[in-house]
């Protein structure tokens, strides 16, 4: 399995930047992204079920970001907007074979995945 991240790039707060993961092998049972800063550890942002579409979201991007999935390109979308200069990270996309039940937490945690993508940096400032 394969995950490649697009899309990042530079933008000033309160605005949007959708990024993607394109992923080439079997279709996970869990995509989500996770993001990183220097000197911090990594930190879950979104996940999303693929069969179903289920979600979960970390706390601090609930309402702002959005995760969706296209069957048909095999790609996980992260709609982000009203972005804050804290939003600011490398984020990751990353996958499982497992389908974990709504409201595990699994969902968050990193070691649960086993496939990464390289990374994509995503700046916000004006």
């Amino acid at each position: 399995v394969q995950l490649v991240e697009s899309g990042g790039g530079l933008v000033q707060p309160g605005g949007s930047l959708r990024i993607s993961c394109a992923v080439s092998g079997r279709t996970p049972g869990i995509t989500g992204w996770f993001r990183q800063t220097p000197g911090k550890d990594r930190e879950f942002v979104a996940a999303i079920r693929w069969f179903d579409g289920y979600t979960k979201y970390a706390d601090a991007v609930k309402g702002r970001f959005i995760i969706s999935r296209e069957r048909a390109k095999k790609t996980v979308y992260l709609q982000m907007n009203s972005l804050k200069t804290e939003d600011a990270a490398v984020y990751y996309c990353a996958g499982t074979p497992r389908a974990y039940n709504s409201g595990s937490q699994y969902y968050g945690d990193q070691l649960k995945y086993d496939d990464w993508g390289q990374g994509t940096q995503v700046t916000v400032s004006s």
